[in-house]
């Protein structure tokens, strides 16, 4: 309509001027006079002009009131039901604006639509059939009508305020937990205990009082609270303070204990509530604590914090009871599978035959799936070497022979890995109807089994220790020899990167059991060094390494370099030793197509939430991801972005504190 309309007052310009030019001409050759001709066209044209000008002002003001086009009634009930209308044209420029624009003071004719409410592209692109837009505080459902170009608008800012003020009210209820307060005050005497409580815990019972949650002590490390999702928010939006100031009171105090939180919120149902909220605690504690776990009903499970490794705190009461545990869970079986993880390790492995070994000494068949998945090459060297008298003691079969043995009563075991989709049991876990969980990585939010057992500790170097600590609460008399210790050994000096990192006291208790046992510690080194092409190998990696801030070195390999996942590990490895390097990331394709990211941190770097944000896993310290669909490029774009993510948030982290 306004393309004609221009087009129309561009000929009656042009009329007017051919009209003063006839009059030109006239005088010229004919020497009449035109003043009187020129004055009455001068006033046609400004008379035409006027007329159009009130013309297209009306059209621009309004061209027609809903009361012209269906009476009285129909556009007091437009008005009534709080309902607007609105044209545009093909160019999306605005015609027209009903009455309840215009008593509100909107009036957007002649302007473009898009420009305007962006948001109701989705709606001529057919994502959506309505879209929510705010206008001046007020909140409107915008709809579109089919092969017209219509759009109405509905006034929805009463059901907008009252959802939100529903949803704000909505119950949150929380834990929070004082990681190793219990082992920090057992032998501190009462002035100790009381400047504890007076640093670490009075500030959080302040601070739930500051943000208006309900706070009820359970025990003397643990609290029930009740908040709403209004209270939530905003101590999600300061990325809940408690726990950064806890942490550094404990730094200052130089103290261990720090601040476990879990919130379970999205449904009114209590009894769900409280079932969430417990295992949300106890994730977060198998993860390290020093964190916040949240889910809400319906989503993934959201985690803060996990800023400091886990500290050692298994009592050897709680190994007691597993040990116990484990013992009925054997003795109640008809035979018990054990799979460790895909490209098994030293650690995968001897922890699998230790485990043979006491299951077994309950007189239960046991087989261990390592011909499935793959084996990395210096431990199969060592088997290899020793495969007559390992064959002798342990059965190794596929993971096919082994679901040829799964039956309804068998006790199938997962040591140093607890996620199905990188086991190299996945279909037995898929049909085992009773699986038993042992691992020293940090526990991931989607078990994807349901275990009747789980012993998850990230406190522990290896998953050899955590097994090996059963063997002096066992009954019956539990037999591991010198080469099975040898490669318990080995496994220990991997994960531990020969006792440097994640040691404590018990990790050298387990070493001093399992040298009693025999482990060889000149042989299991042996078993360690490179051969000379796994020295090139690594050697090739380090050439692509690329420095960053940080103290951060990506490695990203060439995609015709393919690399095994054990290579670079070990390349990592080597990298982190470097001075000033802080966190290591080896990117490469692998041997088998797929493509991963090894990483290595010296604890400063949290590398297991790095790799959890690209759906990977693993420790505070060493973690990694696997995809089978992607490129080296791609992963370090992924990965890079993801490291910006991170210290973003660290140094929001340390401006809060400051603040």
């Amino acid at each position: 309509m306004n393309k004609k309309f221009n087009r129309f007052k561009l000929l009656l310009a042009g009329a007017v001027l051919l009209e003063i030019l006839l009059l030109v001409l006239l005088r010229l050759f004919l020497q009449l006079s035109f003043i009187l001709p020129l004055i009455l066209v001068l006033v046609n044209a400004v008379m035409i002009y006027y007329v159009l000008f009130q013309y297209q002002e009306d059209t621009t003001n309004r061209a027609y009131k809903i009361s012209d086009l269906l009476g009285t009634e129909a556009a007091s009930a437009f008005l009534a039901g709080e309902i607007g209308i609105l044209t545009y044209d093909a160019d999306y420029v605005i015609t027209w604006m009903s009455e309840l624009f215009d008593e509100r003071g909107i009036n957007r004719i002649s302007k473009k639509l898009l420009l305007w409410l962006p948001e109701v592209n989705d709606l001529f692109q057919g994502e959506r059939e309505k879209v929510h837009v705010k206008i001046d505080d007020r909140w409107y459902e915008i709809t579109r009508k089919d092969e017209a170009q219509i759009l109405f608008f509905v006034d929805v800012t009463t059901s907008v305020e009252l959802q939100r003020a529903y949803d704000n009210d909505h119950v949150v209820i929380g834990l929070i937990h004082l990681d190793n307060y219990n082992e920090t005050t057992q032998y501190a005497d009462e002035q100790e205990t009381s400047q504890i409580n007076t640093r670490i815990r009075q500030p959080i019972v302040d601070w739930c009082k500051e943000n208006g949650i309900l706070m009820k002590r359970l025990r003397s490390d643990r609290f029930f609270i009740v908040l709403n999702e209004d209270i939530f928010e905003k101590i999600a939006a300061n990325r809940f303070s408690i726990v950064r100031d806890t942490r550094r009171t404990s730094a200052d105090m130089d103290i261990s204990i720090t601040l476990s939180m879990a919130f379970a919120r999205g449904t009114s149902d209590f009894n769900e509530l409280d079932e969430m909220v417990n295992s949300l605690l106890e994730l977060a504690q198998t993860r390290g604590g020093d964190q916040v776990v949240i889910k809400k009903k319906g989503e993934d499970v959201k985690f803060y914090g996990g800023g400091s490794e886990a500290h050692e705190k298994r009592s050897r009461v709680r190994v007691r009871i597993m040990a116990n545990t484990l013992r009925e869970l054997i003795l109640k079986s008809s035979n018990v599978i054990i799979c460790g993880h895909r490209e098994a390790d030293f650690d995968c492995i001897g922890s699998a035959m230790c485990m043979s070994r006491i299951v077994q000494a309950y007189n239960r068949q046991c087989c261990i799936i390592s011909k499935t998945g793959g084996v990395e090459a210096k431990l199969s060297a060592a088997m290899k070497q020793n495969a007559e008298h390992l064959n002798e003691r342990h059965r190794f079969v596929t993971e096919s022979e082994a679901l040829n043995q799964l039956r309804d009563e068998t006790l199938v075991i997962m040591v140093d890995h607890h996620k199905p989709q990188t086991s190299n049991g996945a279909n037995v876990l898929e049909r085992a109807k009773k699986v038993a969980i042992f691992d020293h990585h940090r526990r991931s939010a989607d078990l994807s089994v349901d275990p009747i057992l789980i012993y998850i500790e990230a406190s522990a170097s290896s998953s050899s220790e955590l097994v090996a600590e059963f063997v002096p609460y066992l009954s019956n008399h539990i037999e591991i020899d010198d080469v099975e210790a040898t490669i318990m050994l080995g496994g220990m000096l991997i994960d531990t990167q020969r006792f440097t990192v994640r040691t404590g006291v018990r990790t050298f208790d387990a070493a001093s059991m399992i040298r009693k046992w025999g482990a060889d510690p000149i042989l299991a080194d042996q078993y360690l060094k490179d051969d000379y092409s796994t020295f090139e190998m690594k050697n090739t990696i380090t050439k692509y390494c690329e420095k960053r801030d940080n103290g951060v070195i990506i490695a990203a390999v060439a995609e015709s370099e393919a690399t095994s996942r054990s290579i670079m590990s070990q390349a990592a490895d080597s990298i982190l030793k470097v001075q000033e390097v802080e966190a290591v990331f080896v990117i490469s394709k692998t041997l088998d197509g797929a493509y991963a990211i090894s990483s290595r941190s010296k604890g400063n770097i949290n590398v297991q939430v790095i790799m959890e944000r690209m759906k990977g896993g693993g420790h505070f310290t060493a973690a990694a991801l696997q995809r089978e669909h992607s490129s080296v490029q791609e992963l370090k774009s992924e990965l890079i972005r993801t490291l910006d993510d991170y210290f973003m948030e660290v140094k929001e982290n340390e401006s809060h504190h400051v603040g």
